[in-house]
């Protein structure tokens, strides 16, 4: 078997080392001519640092990030509405961790060509289109074209294959939300160790730390506002520095006490704009030996740290069916039918705010503060909706500690 993955980002850097370990021949094709540790900061989830980890990942990861110990949602005045443990502090038998998004692709990069070998990885090589066959399937580049028994399309939100097989979709949806993140070197907060979530569905502001260096932190943030119908917005794009007047005013006085927004804003060297962004769920991802994956598929708000970690799923799972079955169609089958509702039911629930919908319901109900949350939304609410999500996206503890590996047995052994 020959697969080809296009798209040379977290989703299909995993699918092709996933591949790749289970014996699988496969070659990975990205547009851009040299890829580069671009971004700011993500999470990895349990249930994507176990794949990683079974990857041979695990001590790489850990060099690279740190591993939050605690969530904690606050309203906008630092009220606390909602503290819960993560990762293995949680009872996990993996981590969650927080990094830099460009660290973990070059780590995926360099451990492809290493595994992979150079010559499988071709930059590039910008898609164009592709052709299924009934036993084999074609992508066409600007200049080449290459010929595989499965081409995976992992080309991101906007995935040239599946433009192609959805041509009356259009732009991704904007919901009328802006995000602005930056990273800063400051004091550590909340012990250190925590992912706070301040605020509500009209203003947010999230951070974490994704490194330390002698008891200064690297923060991660993300400033979020609401605008209204008609607001003019620009195509997203990762890359694209922002004005800090464009938001900075409107988080002036959030000042906790403890967390300091203005000044940890203040304190980036460089700040990005970013549109949030989803699409609907698709009705099928395969079109003969053709599959769409990770953002190809299922682009989804950046709530509840799910963005990477399902592309790495969505990677082990497709790997883990090509190479326990003899039919390859029935293995892009299974992968759809394990993957495609899941991810559908994750793009849904975050537009509803995923569990951040505690920070909204906290607003709602008490928007000029609070003394008790217990008298605004009693635990057993906060509880259920915390374990909700984890269930609907995969990482419940119980589930994840126990399921099988996705560890093919040919890779195992």
């Amino acid at each position: 078997m020959r697969v080809a993955v296009i798209g040379g980002g977290i989703g299909g850097l995993t699918t092709a080392l996933s591949l790749h370990a289970a014996g699988i021949e496969v070659e990975l094709f990205e547009s851009v001519a040299e890829l580069q540790p671009l971004g700011v900061g993500i999470n990895l989830l349990p249930h994507a640092v176990r794949e990683l980890t079974e990857l041979g990942l695990g001590e790489a990861l850990a060099k690279i990030g740190l591993p939050p110990q605690e969530l904690i949602y606050v309203n906008r005045f630092g009220q606390e509405i909602w503290r819960e443990q993560r990762g293995c502090a949680a009872g996990y038998l993996w981590p969650q961790i927080s990094l830099h998004r460009g660290r973990l692709q070059l780590l995926l990069l360099e451990t492809a060509r290493a595994r992979l070998g150079s010559a499988r990885l071709h930059l590039g090589q910008r898609l164009m289109r592709v052709v299924a066959g009934a036993g084999s399937a074609t992508a066409f580049f600007e200049k080449d074209a290459v010929t595989a028994d499965v081409v995976i399309a992992a080309d991101g939100i906007h995935s040239a294959a599946r433009a192609q097989f959805f041509p009356q979709e259009g732009a991704p949806i904007w919901n009328h939300r802006i995000l602005w993140r930056g990273v800063s070197h400051a004091a550590p907060f909340a012990g250190g160790r925590a992912m706070v979530m301040a605020g509500h569905q009209a203003q947010k502001f999230v951070c974490y730390p994704i490194a330390e260096n002698d008891g200064v932190a690297e923060i991660n943030w993300i400033a979020e506002l609401s605008f209204a119908e008609g607001h003019p917005w620009r195509r997203e794009d990762w890359n694209r520095s922002a004005d800090l007047n464009d938001f900075l005013p409107a988080f002036a006085d959030w000042r906790f006490g403890w967390l300091d927004v203005p000044a940890l804003i203040g304190a980036a060297t460089r700040v990005f704009e970013y549109p949030m962004v989803d699409r609907d769920p698709l009705p099928r991802w395969t079109f003969g030996r053709v599959t769409l994956l990770g953002d190809a598929a299922h682009p989804m708000y950046p709530i509840g740290s799910n963005g990477a970690s399902q592309a790495i799923l969505d990677a082990r799972h497709i790997a883990y069916a090509l190479a326990t079955s003899t039919d390859i169609d029935a293995a892009l089958a299974q992968y759809e039918a394990a993957r495609r509702p899941a991810t559908s039911q994750i793009v849904l629930a975050n537009r509803g705010n995923g569990p951040e919908q505690v920070m909204q319901i906290a607003h709602e109900r008490a928007p000029g503060g609070f003394n008790d949350i217990g008298a605004v939304i009693p635990r057993s609410e906060l509880e259920e909706i915390a374990g909700r999500y984890k269930i609907m996206a995969g990482f419940d503890k119980e589930t994840l500690n126990s399921r099988p590996s996705l560890t093919p047995p040919r890779a195992a052994g």
